[in-house]
């Protein structure tokens, strides 16, 4: 099935090296315009910050059309790739995470800005709340009056939701089930991926 794990709330946590402070923020983030909205967000709520480095998973984990990150002029290579590389490596999807820097007044040189970037992202990824993500698929299925109790049971028994049932000369069921769930059902049930048969 087309699982993966998201954070069940926002985390922030912090470390400071030489002085500079990496704030680092995490939230779940469905989609590529709500990952840029909270980056937006906790722009506004560090104004006076240096930096606002970033990456996202905004989709599934495989899912690259969903992938972004930024150095926020920091120098290339030393923010963004370091936090998405952590969060790659964690199978997250759906997630946004927002390195904050205040600078110390020490220079890290590149390779302990990375460093700095990549403890950040990863100590908040260690501490954060995770809950599983389960796709979900839209399938229409026509049935007999006397087997809605059964395939009601069925699409309960994989995890599935009903969301709307309509009586005609049959009973039409709408229902969201995991992607790839397979129903056992009854030979005189019939099931559509696409439209309402």
């Amino acid at each position: 099935m087309g699982e993966f794990s998201t954070p069940s709330q926002a985390h922030q946590c912090e470390i400071e090296i030489k002085r500079s402070r990496f704030i680092c923020h995490i939230n779940q983030t469905k989609g590529v315009e709500a990952a840029k909205a909270f980056i937006h967000k906790i722009k506004n709520d560090y104004p006076d910050a240096r930096h606002h480095c970033y990456a996202y998973i905004a989709n599934k984990p495989s899912d690259s059309n969903g992938y972004g990150f930024s150095d926020d002029n920091e120098p290339s290579g030393t923010a963004g790739m370091p936090i998405f590389t952590h969060l790659k490596h964690s199978s997250l999807g759906e997630t946004t995470i927002v390195v904050v820097r205040y600078f110390g007044g020490v220079k890290l040189g590149t390779g302990g800005l990375a460093r700095a970037y990549g403890d950040a992202a990863k100590k908040g990824l260690s501490e954060v709340k995770l809950e599983k993500h389960i796709e979900m698929q839209q399938i229409y299925m026509r049935c007999e009056f006397s087997m809605e109790d059964n395939l009601r049971r069925k699409i309960e028994s994989i995890k599935g939701q009903v969301t709307h049932t309509d009586y005609q000369e049959s009973v039409l069921i709408t229902a969201n089930i995991p992607k790839n769930a397979i129903i056992d059902v009854h030979h005189d049930i019939q099931i559509s991926l696409e439209s309402t048969i």
